[in-house]
């Protein structure tokens, strides 16, 4: 009863506790995640329409773009993305003027980019499948109708390409929360992986900590499919 109070004291929010400590943890690998998600997004989206675009070069792009991020793992590719990409801002930067030469690019916004944009190849395939999928005498009415390009997006192709694209677009938003975690080797984020290897390391209670950071990426996860659901309800209401 004494070692199981003493446990519990550990995750208190007091001076003592890591319990206020897990929770910042929480909120970084949230940001992070929403972040990332939301560059991973703007990828899909641009790679989704060059691997539909009737342009040859595009398609090649896109292709070498999901082929080697699917390839290479995606602690590598993190690294490589996080390093190179801060080392090419400050590159062009510095044509800018010697007072860019020692910019330094802020670690937060370097991990987002590298995220999402790990997570825009998987979300490229996503939304070209959804697209694909809607029925192409729908878009043809469209421009029977005469609508612009941009109101057939808007009003045809988006609305329906959430509701087939919804399915994987969610397992990539919880994907993208677990990836958070490999921030956590940049050094630089006090993320929930950082939190638990912290209060393990100084307390030597590694099977406790490591649980504790188990069970709030299953917090995370929980209330995500929470939100999922009355998503999934919300896109597919009028749908049997």
């Amino acid at each position: 009863m004494e070692t199981t109070s003493s446990l519990l004291a550990l995750m208190s929010f007091g001076h003592d506790g890591w319990g206020a400590r897990f929770l910042d943890g929480i909120v970084v690998t949230v940001e992070v995640s929403l972040s990332a998600y939301a560059v991973s997004l703007v990828f899909g989206l641009l790679g989704a329409g060059a691997k539909l675009s009737p342009y040859k070069w595009l398609r090649s792009i896109a292709d070498v773009y999901t082929t080697l991020v699917r390839a290479l793992p995606e602690l590598l590719l993190l690294l490589l993305v996080y390093y190179s990409g801060a080392d090419a801002i400050k590159f062009l930067l510095s044509f800018l003027g010697d007072d860019y030469e020692d910019v330094e690019v802020d670690p937060f916004a370097a991990a987002v980019m590298a995220l999402g944009f790990i997570g825009g190849a998987y979300m490229t395939e996503v939304m070209r499948g959804a697209i694909q999928s809607i029925p192409v005498g729908q878009i043809e009415a469209a421009k029977a109708c005469g609508m612009s390009p941009l109101l057939r997006v808007r009003r045809i192709i988006l609305p329906q390409m959430l509701r087939f694209a919804l399915p994987g677009m969610s397992n990539l938003w919880l994907n993208a929360t677990k990836d958070s975690s490999l921030i956590s080797v940049l050094g630089s984020f006090q993320d929930i992986l950082f939190m638990g290897y912290r209060a393990a390391s100084t307390t030597k209670h590694y099977s406790y900590f490591y649980t504790m950071t188990a069970l709030c990426f299953l917090i995370i996860t929980l209330v995500s499919m929470a939100g999922i659901r009355l998503l999934e309800a919300r896109v597919n209401r009028g749908y049997k």
